[in-house]
């Protein structure tokens, strides 16, 4: 009955009462969503600060601490820095890295001499005549002897450096010599008539599109790129002639660019004796203790470049964006 009046009342049907306190609730819960939000901003922003701070102390270390060896005086021994590979400014036979540990082995006083390890096909004469006149430069001004001890191969840029040294020892199979210059590319300009393509090159100045290998090579370039060669070839010989002086033999094909075994560098006098570097180390230098000065690009250097890059870029792009320009 009750069920019956209650709805020809038109009351409403009973409802669930709301759990009191929920919009308590549902602020505790914003709040704290931005308060950890706050703290891991606050974490983040302290992480950005410890990287920054590392990385300046970083630099300063590579700046003020690398290539500082200790004062004291080491115990009698060899030093070595190995020439491996291409010689080239971006290898690790650089010169950049190749006279650094030169200076660190000839500066220590218990060096009693320096073998250079070379197994390399050559390189950039650039670079060679840099390591080659440091050597020289260096053996004079701390009279130590320096001694070249050949692997595998020692060819063309490495062979320009290799004279730097008072002897050069070589392995009966190393590969001595090419002594001489080459300058290689491509020409397409045949393929591309055959193709039906043209070369729109625009150039100020007659010889700015030299060695484009897409435009036709004429007879004055050519001519002034092998006359370029021939100086370069000459250099090259001045600096082997007084590196090995009058042991070398008169031949024709001495600077011709051949290259020879070294049981027969030996007998043309590009190279001295048969020997490793074990033997020059334990019988010519009589030091039987080798320690290795050669020094390699490390990770730490290299985030170092990248990172100095990377603000040169940016401030480069700010100038532009500030200078005036034609457009």
């Amino acid at each position: 009955m009750s069920e019956n009046l209650g709805s020809e009342n038109g009351a409403s049907p009973p409802q669930a009462e709301p759990v009191p306190g929920w919009e308590r609730g549902v602020l505790e819960k914003l709040a704290f969503a931005a308060l950890e939000e706050q703290r891991a901003a606050r974490r983040w922003k302290i992480i950005n600060r410890l990287i920054t701070v590392g990385l300046f102390v970083l630099v300063v270390w590579l700046v003020f601490g690398l290539g500082q060896t200790g004062s004291s005086p080491s115990a009698r021994h060899t030093a070595m820095v190995a020439i491996k590979g291409e010689i080239s400014s971006e290898s690790e036979a650089s010169a950049e890295l190749v006279v650094s540990a030169l200076r660190s082995a000839f500066e220590d006083s218990g060096a009693q001499a320096v073998v250079l390890l070379i197994n390399s096909p050559g390189g950039s004469p650039v670079q060679a005549g840099i390591i080659n006149d440091e050597i020289r430069r260096l053996k004079a001004q701390h009279d130590k002897p320096v001694y070249a001890v050949v692997e595998e191969a020692c060819a063309s840029a490495a062979y320009y450096i290799a004279v730097s040294a008072d002897k050069i020892y070589v392995d009966k199979a190393s590969i001595v010599g090419s002594i001489g210059v080459l300058m290689d590319g491509f020409g397409f300009t045949g393929l591309m008539d055959k193709l039906g393509v043209e070369r729109r090159l625009m150039t100020a100045g007659e010889n700015k599109g030299f060695l484009d290998p897409f435009s036709p090579q004429t007879e004055k370039q050519r001519a002034y790129a092998q006359a370029m060669l021939d100086q370069i070839h000459k250099q090259f010989i001045v600096v082997v002639k007084e590196g090995r002086g009058k042991r070398l033999k008169d031949t024709p094909d001495m600077f011709s660019g051949l290259f020879w075994t070294g049981q027969q560098a030996v007998e043309l006098g590009l190279a001295d004796q048969l020997g490793n570097l074990d033997y020059v180390a334990r019988e010519i230098v009589q030091a039987e203790d080798i320690v290795d000065y050669t020094r390699h690009p490390n990770v730490a250097e290299r985030l170092v470049k990248r990172f100095g890059a990377a603000i040169g870029q940016g401030t480069v792009q700010a100038v532009r964006s500030a200078a005036p320009s034609w457009r």
